[in-house]
């Protein structure tokens, strides 16, 4: 184990630094050298990119009205266009968009590497709109104000403009937001969150707004936002303590802060006058992963009456719910395949019903909503092998395919099947098997994440299909722990001191994909980005026989100072506080960067990030590359200099740093 108390390679920790970016660019210059510069490269990376820019995509939307609006990006416009048009247009198979903003125009005017971050609506007449843009993809943005009718950004000391920072900002009204940002000093947790949520009204400088909720500094995060349902006009404050605890307040027209007296780590809901409560622990006799419905004028007022509208069991858990205007759609996992429910409250309390016509074999999920107007939705429906379908209901009604997405890869004999291994503790943990022949070795891919409780579903990929799949190779979901396959449990069995299970879960995949003739450990490679990223550090420096090859993407590495980096702060209630001797005395165990072995015998490891980066940091990956360097192991390296947490700013990077990774993978898995 590396001495944590001394750490030759913090200086690379300084992100912008000119001998930090010279090391970075000799490290891609390497990497670019040795894996790109071949016809079958250019090649698939032109494959990728054609996936990713081809007009034949679902332009996915959110309805808000008459209107459905979209964000696209293709080869002709790569920054992107925000648009919007009509059902009417929408439901033909080429739509007549009225484009908003041209991105491309706006960043070559201004002279800005702009990447689109989002776009808030004012309801109801939609004439204006609050859009944040990134600086090269990162996290904090520039918030503006648009006038939609005008199609021009609002200037002046009379606009919602807000400076580059991790910004929460809403319409109360026309003339009104709320806003948290960086106010300047102790306005910010030591998450980088905004402490303080405050009220602004137009013609007066940001400076002025006026404070409604502070939280603390230890704080994840403060937000307040308004309801704007007719009738059920409210304005919320939440207070996130950590990463899964918050406090939630109603704000009172007078100022008075009414305190919504559920669990601190349920997640809650607040529609006309249903109160909605999905418990991640036990309470009142209800088991983890229960979604609950109450009165809520009546929970304030004390009562504690409640309907169960989901409870799980051994097989089944809660992943999606959301409102319509008149009823709830809710999406449940069964052994990780999803099934789709529609609940409907009523004077003799809640009706539940199966919603006819999803897709079967596919993993279904809604995508869009807009209980202010109608009982109309949009659900996304699609599979390994089954592109993706968008599907269009109203409830009561039948669901109708609207869009499908094309096949970007011959799937013909290509087989999904799900297989369950044994973890250390008896634990059965599944994982899907896709491929052609997989009943002898191939080289396979097995892909993790494992942690904040999110599940890794069934879903098409065209860049997977096109660059793996087509070519006779294995593809490998793992479902491990730390995820939400099987509710909360499954994510909190997993959490600070249990970390570990997440690791022996992955490894017993690992083995059980040997044990099952479906490849062997030098043709088993390994990829998983952010928290998965921190999966495959382990992965190396734990268990480095059982694989041939691991690519590391935007990932957590260094979990002695993970959270004094950017937002790893708000990170303690999963992984643990290394502050604290108890707690880092189990995250030393298995912290990547104080674990690497110079004697061990290591797979060959691709560790990618971006510079832009403002979530992980790009400084665990850094340092990683440089101590396995010393130590003689043989690992390469990629660092974008743009493109945020996602490690890619525009589809041509998205298309290079896809391409780049097959690549070398199957370079690693064929030697």
């Amino acid at each position: 184990m590396t001495d944590d108390t001394n750490d030759p390679y913090l200086w690379l920790e300084d992100v912008t630094g000119d001998q930090q970016l010279g090391w970075v660019r000799a490290h891609n210059d390497r990497t670019v050298d040795e894996y790109t510069r071949t016809e079958a490269f250019e090649t698939l990376q032109s494959r990728i990119r054609e996936v990713l820019d081809t007009d034949a995509r679902i332009p996915y939307a959110r309805r808000r009205g008459e209107y459905l609006y979209n964000y696209w990006r293709d080869a002709r416009h790569v920054r992107g266009l925000w648009r919007r048009t009509t059902m009417e247009q929408y439901l033909r198979d080429a739509p007549d968009w009225d484009v908003l903003v041209d991105l491309d125009a706006v960043a070559e005017a201004e002279g800005e590497n702009w990447v689109w971050s989002g776009a808030q609506v004012l309801r109801p007449d939609q004439s204006r709109a609050l859009i944040g843009l990134s600086r090269g993809g990162a996290d904090a943005t520039v918030i503006r104000e648009f006038d939609v009718e005008s199609r021009k950004f609002v200037d002046g000391p009379d606009s919602f403009t807000v400076p580059e920072a991790k910004t929460d900002i809403g319409w109360i009204d026309a003339d009104t937001v709320y806003v948290g940002t960086d106010f300047g000093d102790g306005s910010l947790t030591d998450s980088g969150y905004p402490r303080l949520a405050k009220r602004w009204r137009r013609g007066t400088p940001l400076s002025a707004a006026e404070t409604v909720y502070e939280g603390d500094k230890s704080d994840v995060a403060v937000s307040a936002w308004y309801d704007r349902t007719p009738g059920f006009e409210r304005s919320f404050v939440e207070r996130a303590i950590d990463f899964y605890t918050s406090h939630r307040f109603e704000l009172r027209p007078d100022g008075e802060l009414v305190r919504i007296e559920a669990p601190d780590d349920a997640k809650v809901s607040v529609y006309r006058d249903h109160l909605l409560i999905r418990t991640r622990s036990p309470w009142l006799g209800h088991p983890a992963g229960t979604l609950l419905a109450a009165n809520y004028p009546e929970f304030l007022a004390g009562s504690r009456e409640m309907t169960v509208l989901f409870a799980p069991d051994a097989h089944t858990s809660l992943e999606q719910y959301a409102w319509t205007r008149n009823h709830l759609l809710v999406v449940a996992l069964r052994d990780v395949q999803t099934e789709v429910r529609m609940l409907t409250p009523g004077a003799d309390g809640w009706t539940d019903r199966p919603l006819e016509d999803v897709p079967a074999a596919t993993s279904t999920s809604v995508i869009d909503v807009d209980p202010l107007e109608s009982d109309e939705f949009f659900l996304n429906s699609s599979g390994f092998t089954v592109p993706a379908t968008l599907l269009s209901g109203t409830v009561g009604s039948p669901l109708e395919p609207i869009k499908q997405a094309p096949a970007f890869f011959d799937a013909e004999n290509v087989t999904v099947t799900q297989y369950f291994a044994t973890s250390d503790d008896g634990t059965q943990v599944p994982y899907f098997v896709v491929g052609r022949n997989t009943s002898s070795p191939a080289p396979t891919l097995l892909y993790g994440y494992g942690g904040f409780e999110n599940s890794m579903v069934p879903a098409y990929s065209g860049g997977v299909g096109l660059a793996w799949l087509e070519r006779g190779y294995t593809y490998v979901i793992a479902n491990i722990r730390g995820g939400g396959e099987y509710g909360p449990q499954w994510h909190t069995q997993a959490l600070k001191e249990n970390r570990p299970r997440v690791f022996e879960d992955f490894a017993a995949v690992a083995r059980d994909l040997v044990a099952r003739g479906i490849t062997t450990a030098d043709r088993l490679g390994i990829q998983g980005g952010s928290n998965g990223g921190l999966l495959m550090g382990v992965m190396l420096t734990r268990y480095p026989e059982l694989f041939g090859t691991i690519v590391c993407q935007v990932p957590l590495l260094d979990m002695k100072r993970y959270h004094l980096l950017l937002a790893g702060a708000s990170w303690m209630a999963e992984y643990g506080d290394p502050d604290d001797p108890d707690e880092w005395a189990f995250l030393r165990e298995y912290s990547p960067y104080q674990n690497t072995d110079p004697d061990a015998a290591y797979p060959p490891i691709l560790i990618t990030t971006s510079t832009r980066d403002d979530r992980v940091h790009p400084g665990h990956a850094r340092k990683m590359v440089a101590r396995l360097e010393e130590q003689g192991h043989e690992v390469w390296y990629y660092e974008n200099i743009e493109g945020g947490h996602g490690g890619a700013a525009d589809n041509a990077q998205a298309a290079f740093k896809a391409a780049l990774t097959f690549t070398f993978l199957e370079r690693m898995l064929s030697r």
